[in-house]
């Protein structure tokens, strides 16, 4: 039924419009009790926290901390909210999100558009509370919460630690693992922060202000092997809990056609083939006891199950359940 109701009418409307009436549904969906019971799976223990399942959400769908329950009871294990920024800000003009059907696949230039660190934490801390309220009578529990922090557009390069240090303190105490993005094409020069000597200071700081909470780093997939290498390295050195592969490509080399021209990050399908390069290098250059979370291309519990055998202990997708629909976490589960 998805399937019919996105080819007949969701891939016709505006990318960033269809988004928000699919959340508006999920919403709906939730408040009249359309919502399926998760279906039964095996916990997993990953970086000190137990995940109800492998599969999660993706840093890019819930950017302001608003579904997160909601995105628990269509099957996910955690949701990884933001990216957030120490202040808000409305992100890129519009249009900045692009569908490639052709290609099962996204662009998107958003640029971080959040309601700033303040705000989801005062929202995240109403959550935590209704939660606990509720879990007395048995009815609520939440999924795992990781926040995915970034730089603030407006603070220049050499103030980034700052900025993410802002962050990760407002936001720490309400999350279950910090993940720190410096790797989005969207941000004027953030991935010039993956550089080790510019990246050591700010994940210190990270992980000085997280409360003892697990902390990663997001990679793009533009990266040469060799810088791989050398942040799996320097998150062994300042002791990272793992790393997430990866974050979408500027490359289109596997794509053509409607929007292909587009600027911004490339996610989906064809970011498959180099998201597994780098699972398998992390997975060499990582001792087993650092995680990764891999993303990129993974539409079907085979993709799941690759992944897992190449190394992963999660994954995520975003693409996957645009073009899936609200019940791709539940089935890739029973999977």
């Amino acid at each position: 039924m998805y399937r019919f109701l996105f080819n007949a009418l969701l891939k016709r409307l505006d990318p960033e419009f269809a988004h928000s009436l699919g959340v508006l549904a999920i919403r709906v969906m939730r408040w009249i009790d359309l919502v399926p019971p998760n279906p039964p799976s095996e916990t997993v223990r990953v970086a000190g926290i137990e995940f109800r399942n492998r599969i999660g959400i993706a840093a890019g769908f819930d950017k302001n901390a608003k579904l997160v329950y909601e995105l628990g009871l269509l099957g996910f294990g955690h949701v990884e909210i933001g990216t957030v920024t120490a202040l808000a800000q409305p992100g890129n003009p519009k249009p900045r999100l692009f569908r490639l059907p052709n290609h099962r696949a996204l662009i998107n230039r958003m640029g971080f558009n959040n309601d700033g660190a303040d705000a989801v934490a005062e929202r995240l801390a109403s959550l935590r509370k209704l939660e606990q309220k509720r879990r007395l009578r048995r009815a609520m529990k939440l999924p795992v919460i990781g926040v995915n922090i970034g730089k603030s557009k407006v603070v220049e390069l050499t103030e980034a630690a700052s900025d993410y240090a802002y962050s990760a303190e407002k936001l720490a105490p309400f999350a279950d693992y910090l993940a720190v993005n410096v790797s989005s094409p969207n941000t004027p020069g953030l991935r010039d922060l993956q550089q080790v000597e510019v990246l050591r200071p700010i994940l210190e700081v990270v992980i000085e202000r997280s409360l003892g909470k697990p902390v990663f780093v997001k990679i793009a997939p533009d990266l040469a092997d060799e810088d791989v290498i050398a942040v799996a390295q320097l998150a062994v050195k300042v002791g990272l809990s793992g790393v997430i592969a990866t974050n979408t490509t500027i490359s289109r080399d596997e794509v053509s056609g409607l929007h292909a021209d587009e600027t911004g990050g490339l996610s989906g399908p064809p970011v498959r083939a180099r998201s597994l390069e780098l699972l398998k290098l992390l997975r060499q250059s990582l001792p087993e006891s650092m995680a990764i979370i891999s993303v990129g291309g993974i539409e079907t519990a085979e993709d799941v199950a690759e992944r897992i055998e190449l190394g992963a202990d999660l994954v995520q997708g975003y693409t996957g359940f645009v073009y899936y629909g609200p019940m791709w976490a539940e089935k890739l589960t029973k999977a």
